[in-house]
């Protein structure tokens, strides 16, 4: 007897107390997969994000981000969320070159070398980035830039000769055909393992950027940093369409301005990080150098190399793509 009479007591109990089983029931959990350390400006961009939609929808949509590839590695996050293991995730667009060329236009060294620049070029790629993560069942939130990219070595290199042979932490298409060009040895090792890769010599020199130079502590194991404004890659958030579409209309909505209000927030860090990071990396004993001339012409040549490659692959939507940031 007490048994069949617990629920509605429960119930009545609950109704007594002005609480509401309602809410509970309708409210939503989401995971937000990511690769970098907590402390990187794009996890606490994505941090204050998840923070922003759960005072907006008032706790009806909580999103958990998981940093530095606790929940998936870095080149498993795009498919966990096309398949829904997570319904968000950032993903460096670059990483996934190989599966549709555009995703790695902004890999290219020496197309866009500022944030304006930058700034260009995503406007110019966007429309096909949401198109074809469209089809493939995910939306683009937003996506920002990284700092600039640089190259990292042991010893001093003035030229790209000097490059020949060296051990070079490759983490995408585009910086492994880079090391090829230049004679030097691509190794891939994603962000997480970088760390001790170089404390095992796996690798002895990278190109990327001053921010992750300070994540990884790069100034440990190498001496110099050449400022040459490569390129400046992007992360972008996507997120499940399934699970988009499930949310209610106010929930969709905050998302989409909390992702707005991030991405304006992630570009001016990112600029704010690269001055920031690069003064670190000097305090930390790193000679920070702007590259000389010769090394500037040799990387301008492999730029050239790298983007008559990627059109005559990318085909007719790269050159839409490419004539529109030339206008």
């Amino acid at each position: 007897m007490q048994r069949r009479f617990f629920p509605a007591t429960a119930l009545a109990l609950a109704l007594a107390c002005g609480l509401s089983i309602t809410p509970a029931m309708a409210q939503t959990k989401w995971d937000l997969a990511a690769a970098y350390p907590a402390t990187n400006f794009h996890s606490e961009n994505m941090a204050q994000l998840a923070s922003d939609v759960d005072k907006a929808t008032g706790g009806k949509l909580k999103i958990t981000l998981h940093a530095n590839a606790a929940l998936f590695k870095a080149p498993e996050i795009k498919r966990a969320v096309q398949g829904g293991q997570a319904q968000m995730g950032e993903i460096l667009l670059a990483n996934f070159q190989n599966e549709w060329q555009l995703f790695g236009t902004d890999g290219l060294p020496f197309l866009a070398t500022s944030y304006d620049d930058s700034k260009k070029l995503y406007q110019a790629q966007k429309p096909f980035l949401e198109k074809k993560l469209a089809e493939q069942g995910m939306v683009l939130l937003y996506a920002v830039a990284w700092p600039p990219q640089g190259i990292y070595t042991k010893k001093p290199v003035n030229a790209a000769a000097d490059l020949k042979g060296i051990k070079w932490r490759a983490y995408s298409p585009a910086t492994s055909r880079i090391a090829e060009l230049v004679g030097a040895q691509p190794v891939t090792v994603q962000a997480a393992e970088f760390s001790q890769a170089l404390a095992t010599g796996v690798v002895e020199s990278t190109m990327t950027s001053g921010a992750t130079g300070v994540d990884s502590k790069l100034y440990e194991h190498l001496k110099y940093y050449y400022d040459t404004q490569a390129w400046l890659p992007k992360n972008a958030v996507i997120v499940n369409k399934k699970a988009f579409d499930a949310l209610d209309k106010p929930s969709q909505d905050a998302l989409l301005k909390a992702g707005a209000d991030a991405e304006a927030r992630g570009w001016a860090a990112s600029q704010k990080v690269n001055t920031e990071t690069l003064e670190k990396l000097k305090a930390n004993g790193m000679q920070v150098l702007p590259p000389s001339t010769q090394l500037k012409a040799d990387m301008a040549k492999v730029g050239d190399a790298m983007l008559k490659e990627w059109l005559d692959k990318a085909g007719p939507d790269g050159k839409a793509l490419i004539d529109a940031y030339s206008k």
